[in-house]
């Protein structure tokens, strides 16, 4: 068994390739929530747009998780760029990670239907947490197993850009959250706009 635990999980293409699988079926299910609101073909343009006006609160949980996939994609990919070898543990790592990316289409089909909801916002601000809980493992996990390409200084440099991207974003995806308690609509605007920030770098920190 020792022997097995040895030899297994030493492809990197292996998992980057499941990994890319899990993060377009995910990507593809969010678009499922939505729905033609008006099931009548001879409905008005005035059906048609008070349909589509009630759909909007879908349409916002879709762009924001979409947006939340995009990132973490890249984050991810990002590790793996800096990721030369692979064991067993590090590919369970990830498996586990797929698993909270895939589970993101749930939350969304609950934010959607309960887009005024506390709870609802909590369950989706809970998926995104276990996201960034288990990248951060997977990374840990590959710095001090010195699975890393490149010499100890570009190493280090990587290990700290790559910690605090994600320490940060997730400190500010929970005080997005608590805005909650405010409003939940201002909880989620604030969350899209963390989103931008870090999916175009226009603050430049973390």
């Amino acid at each position: 068994m020792s022997y097995y635990n040895k030899i297994a999980g030493q492809r990197l293409h292996r998992i980057e390739a499941l990994s890319d699988g899990v993060f377009s079926i995910a990507m593809t299910l969010l678009v499922f929530n939505l729905k033609d609101p008006v099931t009548q073909a001879t409905a008005s343009e005035t059906e048609l747009w008070v349909g589509l006006a009630a759909v909007l609160p879908n349409l916002l949980a879709f762009f924001l998780s979409f947006m939340t996939v995009g990132i973490f994609w890249v984050g991810h990919s990002t590790q793996f760029n800096y990721i030369e070898k692979s064991d067993r543990n590090l590919q369970w790592i990830s498996i586990l990670f797929l698993m909270t990316v895939s589970l993101l289409p749930f939350s969304t089909s609950i934010l959607s239907a309960h887009m005024g909801s506390k709870v609802a916002l909590g369950i989706y601000w809970f998926n995104i947490l276990i996201m960034g809980l288990m990248l951060y493992i997977h990374w840990n996990y590959a710095f001090k197993k010195q699975l890393l390409s490149g010499e100890l200084k570009e190493q280090l440099l990587v290990n700290k850009a790559v910690r605090n991207r994600i320490v940060w974003a997730q400190s500010m995806y929970a005080a997005g959250a608590a805005l909650c308690f405010v409003s939940v609509y201002l909880s989620i605007f604030v969350i899209i706009a963390i989103q931008l920030n870090y999916a175009f770098g226009i603050v430049k920190r973390g």
